[in-house]
């Protein structure tokens, strides 16, 4: 139980959070109260500043330590955290690569004007219209994640008349201690291949024409605190790496990334400057160890960019106690949101924390439980949090740390509309996504007749 169930955890806020004069939460100099006056809720608010602050932060550790190993590195940005052509625009601005694993993601990051040489495409299922895409317009990397994708790449090559740098996926066998669902090095999941199917496509690779192997790519997970996994992963693809140049030169490692964030005040996530220091040492160990030079590196922090960046803010519908037959009581707190704008919760058990935001309760704290509006028990927004006891319909509520993964994996269950997303800098909002109406809902359903509009 928190002292004070209104104060804003340092860790998992953005940096310009803060209570203004009258206790409303403001973020990027914008209050909670003028946010949702301008632009309703659910709201996902993005501030601009910790975006970029934390992008050069990445880029700024990864580029000491290489350097201070006698090597380079590249920092790609995860579209899949979350992606819009201004985020895009800010990542890249402040030095970073993109990675996408989409079509659409692709044509988002092309539409802002990212130059396709500083794009990585991953995917365990990329087509051949992707793939065709990818070459015509000279993507930097393509993540080779199976056999089939290698005859793919060749044959799209060999139209465009161009040579495709490539990189291969491979599973270290690291099991990440993170939830299985983001566990993604161990062997009995889709993405990547051993290390024996590995060397094969890697010869497969070498011998075709119109491509040209770079590197292995290596990702043990998602949400991840700490360095050890990272260090064995790596200790595990550098001897992989040291067979393969038998056959030539490979300029370039990939450790991916899956670096962890605080969601509520319990959570300790490593420090960007240890985590660089202490990955980019461990392959320094490992090469010197094998005899070989060390590569150039790249990185892929994902959600660490711009999951500490959002805060969501909601409106409280209504409020109930819940008794239970072991005489405790649960206050339950239902929001206009839910599991269309964010679905962690229900599919990862995810926890994260909540504040009102339109004012400071007053009460001692009660222990409560954030729900969304959807048809379902498991519709939990947070899951149990300390909130003033007199929080009451009407008021506003903010749940930080909600910039990756919530948005990118939002729908339209229940017919909600997705929620606009916008950015706050210097005391100024403004939409970056635009977020959906009734019309829009209905504009798609082909069994509505153009005249019958949402009224």
């Amino acid at each position: 139980m928190p002292e004070d169930p209104n104060a804003l955890a340092p860790t998992v806020w953005p940096a310009s959070a803060h209570r203004d004069a009258d206790d409303v939460i403001s973020i990027g100099g914008v209050s909670a109260i003028e946010l949702v006056r301008t632009h309703g809720t659910p709201l996902l608010v993005l501030d601009e500043a910790e975006v970029r602050a934390r992008a050069r932060a990445f880029k700024d550790s990864f580029t000491a330590a290489a350097t201070a190993h006698g090597t380079t590195a590249k920092v790609y940005y995860a579209g899949k955290a979350f992606l819009s052509a201004a985020v895009a625009r800010w990542v890249t601005e402040e030095g970073l690569n993109v990675d996408v694993c989409s079509r659409g993601e692709l044509e988002v990051a092309l539409a802002a004007s990212v130059d396709p040489s500083r794009i990585g495409f991953h995917g365990n299922n990329k087509s051949v219209s992707e793939i065709e895409r990818a070459v015509q317009i000279g993507i930097g990397t393509i993540i080779v994640d199976s056999a089939v994708e290698i005859e793919r790449i060749a044959a799209a090559a060999a139209r465009a008349g161009v040579v495709q740098r490539v990189l291969v996926r491979v599973n270290s066998g690291v099991h990440a201690e993170t939830h299985d669902f983001l566990a993604t090095a161990h062997e009995d999941q889709k993405f990547g291949m051993t290390f024996a199917d590995a060397e094969l496509a890697v010869a497969r690779i070498r011998e075709a024409p119109g491509m040209e192997f770079i590197g292995l790519h290596c990702h043990i997970g998602s949400q991840i605190f700490g360095v050890a996994g990272f260090r064995e992963s790596a200790s595990r693809v550098l001897e992989l790496h040291q067979r393969l140049l038998a056959g030539g030169s490979i300029p370039l490692l990939n450790l991916g990334g899956g670096f962890g964030i605080a969601y509520t005040s319990v959570d300790d996530p490593t420090p960007i400057e240890q985590l660089a220091s202490e990955i980019v040492a461990a392959v320094a160990d490992g090469c010197a160890e094998l005899g070989m030079s060390i590569p150039q590196l790249a990185f892929e922090p994902g959600r660490a960019i711009v999951g500490p960046a959002g805060v969501t803010l909601y409106e409280v519908g209504t409020t109930k106690d819940v008794r239970l037959d072991s005489g405790a009581s649960r206050l339950y707190v239902s929001v206009d949101g839910g599991m269309s704008d964010n679905p962690r919760a229900a599919l990862y058990g995810a926890q994260y924390s909540a504040r009102l935001a339109s004012r400071a309760g007053t009460d001692a704290p009660a222990l409560a439980r954030v729900v969304g509006m959807h048809c379902e028990s498991g519709d939990i927004v947070v899951d149990h949090e300390y909130l003033p006891a007199d929080v009451e319909p009407g008021d506003l509520l903010a749940v930080p740390a909600t910039g990756a993964y919530c948005i990118s994996l939002s729908s339209n269950y229940n017919h909600v509309p997705r929620p606009p997303v916008v950015a706050v800098s210097d005391g100024r909002s403004r939409v970056i996504v635009r977020g959906e109406s009734i019309d829009d809902l209905l504009a798609r359903d082909a069994g509505i007749s153009t005249n019958e509009g949402a009224r």
